[in-house]
């Protein structure tokens, strides 16, 4: 953007390629949101689509978005990565460097995972005072947008390039050999915790989840929301059920005159409900 402001999102085979006959893969929605949201659809020119194997660079293409294809050092990142497993720890820290990398060459970047629907324009919504540094989504949103104990989700955030977020990144790479076991997020929710961002002077905001929402704590208003993260859930199936209902709500609300009621009635609510994402609460259920 001519703010030197790029869209950044790593997939992977898994995400690409469908997983069975009758579901689209978690990739089609991601950028079918772009095509059906309010606002979005010239975003996808600001897209950079980073794949971490042959098949997902290949499908980019196809597609023909930006692409670029990471080299990820002889490790295999094509199939579907559990959350907590070792790979998907792997992959993350991997996307951490590489986001690095684009700091250091001086852009500012909106990060989004793949399972995140854009349904509004979210640049409406992000704060314009140039002393936030790091906007950070959350799963749960407890009214204080500069609260340090809350639960940060980094799969969507914006961030700004300057020296203080370059050495906030640095810091938070840093720190890849010495958590065993713990996701980069959590590394990152430690630093914060422990008054790095306050030390590097980095401002962080938190989103609210009215705008920013999830499924750990899902919008009630139709009318503003601007993105939609299949959070607190397991797999990748069970993210593309539930999302493909995200869009198939979107959608009856987008074609009914309930939105134009809502959009003629600020002070107001509409008659609207999210379907129940059922594949996503069942996706934790241990099978005996």
């Amino acid at each position: 953007m001519p703010n030197k402001t790029v869209i950044i999102a790593v997939v992977n085979k898994a995400y690409v390629e469908p997983h069975d006959d009758t579901s689209p893969a978690m990739f089609d929605l991601f950028i079918q949101s772009f095509w059906l949201g309010e606002g979005t659809r010239s975003l996808l020119d600001h897209l950079l689509l980073v794949a971490v194997d042959q098949t997902a660079y290949d499908r980019c293409k196809f597609r023909r978005l930006h692409c670029y294809r990471l080299a990820t050092e002889g490790v295999d990142f094509t199939g579907e990565k559990l959350y907590l497993s070792d790979d998907f720890i792997k992959m993350m820290w991997r996307r951490t460097r590489f986001l690095l990398d684009v700091l250091n060459r001086g852009y500012n970047f909106i990060f989004t995972d793949t399972d995140v629907m854009w349904l509004r324009n979210p640049l409406q919504r992000l704060s314009k005072n140039e002393s936030d540094d790091l906007q950070l989504s959350t799963d749960w949103f407890k009214g204080n947008p500069w609260s340090k104990m809350t639960s940060i989700n980094t799969g969507f955030y914006y961030i700004r390039s300057n020296t203080k977020t370059i050495a906030l990144f640095k810091r938070w790479y840093g720190m890849k050999d010495n958590s065993a076991g713990m996701k980069e997020q959590d590394v990152l929710v430690t630093l914060i915790r422990k008054g790095v961002c306050r030390e590097l002077g980095v401002e962080v905001r938190l989103l609210d989840t009215v705008y920013f929402s999830g499924f750990c704590s899902v919008s009630e208003d139709i009318r503003v929301v601007a993105t939609v993260h299949a959070n607190c859930c397991r797999g990748i199936s069970a993210k593309v059920a539930d999302l493909m209902a995200v869009l198939h709500d979107w959608k009856t609300f987008k074609e009914s005159a309930d939105h134009e009621n809502a959009m003629n009635c600020p002070n107001g609510t509409v008659a609207f409900q999210w379907s129940k994402f059922g594949a996503c609460i069942n996706s934790w259920k241990v099978s005996k």
